[in-house]
């Protein structure tokens, strides 16, 4: 074999994966034109018999775009988008895809590349981004965040619309969440932005990786860690921020056939409490909660409901927001939701809800703190009508048995003939997979 030969060999071998990605982009995009027919016919259907109104504009009143983040003086150089090199995985460093989008677990395949940003204050703060094959980390043993749990992270995913186009959801408010955690963790910051059009150019790099079904997506685990090689509790003069990407598909193995999830409610543990950081996204939030998830699973239950306080106030279920739909004591249809005192994460989907819940002005919506002695007695009123987790992982999950103090109490979620629940889920699904027109998704280009 001559050297030319040779040489166009390996050009052939190192382009044949984006040829294939080509060809099967193509024969799914021929199926997606008559799953978009279908799918419009249905939204069409639906919306002569739907309650309310889905809204393709978002009333100012309701919700507002997080305020601009304000870095500190000696923060030094801010990354751009524009400065990112791009390394691409060759054809041995490519993973396997998963042969059926809809059995998809959650978090256990991932992508073939990342995204990663240094952070190092003695070369003048935030380096150029750069894509990369995923590949292990490197550190010192003596980083911080193996340390001091100097980290954070957010989750977000890219949702397949029935048009063809990726879409994520309302990323400027996972950047302005995430950039409250930084500060709060004596980590650097960043411009939200710039991270979100880095992000972008990573899914349309991987973007045969998100599910071609609305039964799973593509998850997004932004992570930001203190990597300082020193020993002391102190800010981390060093850092990395890095995105890695998962298809997901059902967060919870609820083991009931209608989905519905039962909890275990012991006041005697404590997920947060005020002047913490249960209104933060860091690690150090997550791995207390893993023992009492372990004892809720040996009681055949799924999730762990966090009570605060002597009067057993609800927070959160598991790492869900946690909303009650109820009849209140003016016998008016209520939607109520702890309110963001610091002991709960303030959600990008719990604000959704409630922007579009008071929008619709078909029930009360209100954030205020209830009790599990409230919810015990509007049970057995009769008034109680459906609790559910909502988040990003698994965007709505209704709730359908508490056991608290020794007893089970059994929520009629499932049983309502037009559940509250439901009508939120499709909601948003509708908008983040591209049924409805809506300025909460952004499409990647």
């Amino acid at each position: 074999m001559t050297t030319k030969m040779a040489i166009n060999a390996k050009d052939i071998f190192r382009n044949q994966h984006r040829l294939i990605r080509f060809i099967e982009q193509s024969i799914r995009l021929c199926s997606n034109q008559s799953l978009k027919a279908a799918q419009q016919q249905q939204q069409q259907e639906k919306s002569t018999t739907a309650d309310f109104e889905i809204s393709a504009s978002v009333n100012t009143q309701y919700t507002h775009a997080p305020e601009p983040i304000k870095h500190n003086k000696d923060l030094g150089d801010l990354f751009k988008a524009s400065q990112m090199s791009v390394r691409l995985a060759t054809p041995q460093q490519l993973h396997t895809k998963p042969d059926n989008d809809e059995e998809l677990g959650f978090g256990k395949l991932f992508t073939d590349h990342m995204l990663k940003i240094y952070y190092h204050k003695s070369l003048g703060g935030w380096q150029k981004p750069e894509i990369t094959p995923l590949e292990n980390l490197v550190m010192h043993p003596a980083a911080k965040v193996l340390h001091y749990a100097v980290e954070l992270f957010e989750g977000m995913k890219a949702y397949r619309g029935v048009d063809g186009k990726i879409r994520i959801f309302r990323p400027d408010m996972n950047m302005a969440r995430m950039n409250l955690a930084a500060q709060r963790s004596g980590l650097p910051t960043f411009e939200g932005k710039e991270f979100v059009k880095c992000l972008s150019r990573l899914l349309s790099i991987d973007s045969e990786w998100v599910p071609h079904t609305e039964a799973a997506s593509l998850y997004i685990r932004p992570t930001l860690i203190g990597i300082d090689p020193t020993l002391g509790v102190a800010s981390s003069d060093s850092a990395l921020l890095y995105s890695i990407l998962s298809p997901v598909g059902s967060y919870f193995k609820t083991g009931s056939g209608d989905g519905a999830v039962s909890l275990l409610a012991d006041p005697s543990y404590t997920r947060a409490w005020p002047g913490g950081v249960g209104n933060r996204k860091m690690g150090s939030n997550y791995a207390p909660t893993i023992n009492v998830q372990n004892e809720a699973a040996a009681r055949g239950l799924q999730q762990v409901l966090w009570l605060y306080g002597e009067d057993h106030q609800l927070t959160e279920v598991g790492t869900m927001n946690i909303f009650m739909f109820y009849i209140n004591d003016q016998g008016e249809q209520e939607l109520i939701t702890p309110p963001l005192n610091g002991l709960i994460l303030p959600g990008i989907t719990r604000d959704s809800i409630l922007a579009m819940a008071r929008q619709w002005g078909k029930f009360k919506v209100r954030e205020s703190v209830f009790t599990m002695p409230m919810v015990s007695e509007l049970l057995n009123q009769g008034r109680l009508l459906e609790l559910f987790g909502t988040g990003t992982a698994c965007v709505v999950s209704p709730i359908n048995r508490i056991n608290y103090m020794d007893q089970d109490l059994y929520i009629p979620t499932m049983e309502q003939e037009k559940p509250v629940h439901e009508l939120i889920r499709d909601t948003l699904t509708d908008i983040q997979y591209g049924k409805v027109d809506h300025p909460w998704s952004m499409v990647i280009d």
